[in-house]
């Protein structure tokens, strides 16, 4: 049965969401207020890195002992800005608790493992649909540590990522130097996952995406959307601030401005905004054959089209404050400890700088499925750190949803409801 179909949101997961509905023969509307694949969006800014092995989340056991820490510290890789703690608290206190103890942490990664498996190959799929294919890589990733001692100090977290179908190589120092010769020597052991890959350019993809919708026949209305009418539990329509858009169905894919509309939906979610930064140098004087995550620095490095991208850092701050800069300058002052022969006196010109959203929930786990308020509206947000992996698997879901089929995984981990 046809239906039309408003998708709030134009980042990865609302582009997934419009073609594979569009795939299904709904009419789509997607709702955005902002250049889709633009600045202003999580999905322009992540790590580009499409890492089915992502199932630890945030929060693990024994956490809540750094907040005191995460509090001193607004340049750490996870800051809370004292202001904020406040409004934060009630969603801290759930974060701190979601993951503390293994048994939690496996619990949640069982969760995620089936929203990020064979996602290089779906995003692939996608892109190529969209003629943007050289877009998605498959050299898999190195997780680089200084000894074997500290990648043991994380055993918990790959025997998970184990139990949930991660394989690795484990390179010595000498394989190491010879599969990335660029990387700094202080770094003598590595796990190389094959099966994760790269997006080389979220910002050009998720554009590409959305053109593509749009030339297969959806609509794009450039508008913010601010809740929905609802009579009798049935959607009537779409409430925006340029009037309504009369839908069968909408899907709620606003990324971290997701929170009300999921309230005017019937869900409150404790959704933040986990504001993360990234680097980009033009020209960085070397050429890394894969994508790296150092342990000792907890960020990403990826060759990308404008140069070397670091992404990384959590601050707490919400949506509205200023950017801390020196956020990103940590992230830069890492480079030459990954890569020394980046040039120590690179001028500002070949530096750009950017901050972000990604829309967390405490456990670390999107909201999928059907509203509260009304089986007409689908939530599709809260995927963290995991939304540009996630986002084409997401967009099925969310067409076997509203098109009336089995999904194709349990929802039960995902509904708005658990946070009630």
């Amino acid at each position: 049965m046809t239906r039309h179909v408003a998708v709030i949101g134009a980042g990865i997961v609302g582009a997934a969401c419009a073609l594979e509905l569009l795939r299904d023969g709904h009419r789509v509307t997607i709702i955005e207020p902002g250049e889709p694949g633009g600045e202003q969006a999580a999905s322009y800014g992540n790590g580009t890195l499409l890492n089915p092995s992502s199932v630890i989340p945030m929060s693990t056991p024994g956490i809540w002992k750094k907040v005191p820490g995460y509090l001193r510290d607004p340049l750490g890789p996870l800051a809370i800005r004292w202001r904020y703690l406040p409004r934060l608290f009630p969603w801290l206190r759930r974060f701190v608790t979601a993951g503390s103890t293994p048994e939690k942490l496996a619990t949640i990664a069982r969760a995620l493992q089936p929203l990020l498996a064979e996602a290089p190959e779906r995003h692939r799929a996608l892109a190529e649909e969209a003629g943007v294919g050289d877009l998605i890589t498959r050299q898999g990733v190195l997780f680089v540590y200084p000894d074997r001692a500290a990648f043991e100090a994380e055993a918990l977290s790959w025997r998970i990522r184990r139990d949930n179908g991660t394989r690795w190589l484990e390179l010595d120092e000498d394989e190491l130097r010879q599969r990335e010769p660029a990387l700094n020597r202080s770094y003598k052991f590595a796990l190389l996952v094959e099966e994760n890959g790269q997006c080389r350019d979220p910002g050009a993809y998720v554009a590409a995406l959305i053109a593509h919708a749009v030339a297969s026949g959806a609509t794009l209305r450039r508008a913010r959307a601010t809740g929905f009418r609802i009579e009798d539990r049935r959607l009537r329509a779409v409430l925006t601030d340029s009037g309504e858009v009369a839908a069968d169905n909408a899907v709620i894919a606003a990324g971290a401005y997701s929170k009300q509309l999921a309230a005017a939906a019937g869900d409150r979610v404790p959704l933040e905004t986990e504001r993360g930064y990234h680097v980009v140098i033009s020209d960085p004087g070397v050429a890394p054959r894969y994508p790296v995550m150092p342990s000792d620095g907890k960020m990403a490095f990826a060759m990308t089209p404008a140069g070397l991208r670091i992404g990384g850092q959590v601050e707490l701050a919400g949506l509205e404050a200023a950017p801390n800069w020196q956020r990103a300058d940590v992230l830069l002052a890492f480079v030459r400890k990954v890569y020394p022969d980046v040039p120590a006196d690179l001028p500002p010109e070949r530096i750009k700088h950017w901050m972000g959203h990604r829309p967390s929930t405490p456990d670390g786990l999107p909201c999928l499925g059907p509203a509260s308020g009304s089986n007409d509206i689908v939530h599709a947000f809260g995927h963290g750190h995991v939304g540009l992996t996630a986002g084409a698997t997401t967009g099925k879901i969310v067409a076997e949803i509203i098109g009336g089929r089995p999904a194709s995984v349990d929802l039960t981990p995902y509904r708005a409801r658990r946070f009630a």
